[in-house]
């Protein structure tokens, strides 16, 4: 199980520790973004101290339907005690929880300041 809190700007934040495939983690405050299919976003100055190795150039959709290109690096998460290779978009902004992140997951809010962010695994099916 994963926990955050829902902050006084109304975000549901989650700690996630990142790190280079191989290199040294950082604890990571993300705000979960269901509106974001992929797995990370992390501002450039972060991607630089982590050493992240650059990987490819996308192009993503916003909200608004515009197209942006944007850089993609590999980075590890440690996700439920377990580690996962992911790609991090660089992006202006605060760090993002994407849907990928949570996929196979269970993802509840208590919709208060300091409310509860919890993140289970959902139960496996035979």
């Amino acid at each position: 199980m994963i926990t955050g809190v829902v902050t006084e700007e109304w975000e549901a934040t989650l700690a996630v520790t990142v790190r280079a495939v191989a290199g040294r983690g950082e604890g990571v405050e993300t705000a979960v973004d269901t509106g974001f299919n992929g797995f990370l976003t992390l501002p450039d100055s972060m991607i630089a101290s982590l050493g992240l190795p650059y990987h490819s150039r996308t192009v993503v959709t916003l909200a608004d339907g515009s197209q942006v290109a944007l850089r993609q690096y590999e980075a590890s998460v440690l996700w439920d005690g377990t580690e996962r290779d992911v790609l991090v978009l660089e992006a202006d902004g605060g760090p993002l929880t994407g849907m990928a992140l949570l996929r196979g997951s269970r993802l509840t809010l208590d919709v208060e300041i300091g409310g509860a962010v919890i993140v289970e695994p959902l139960p496996q099916t035979p």
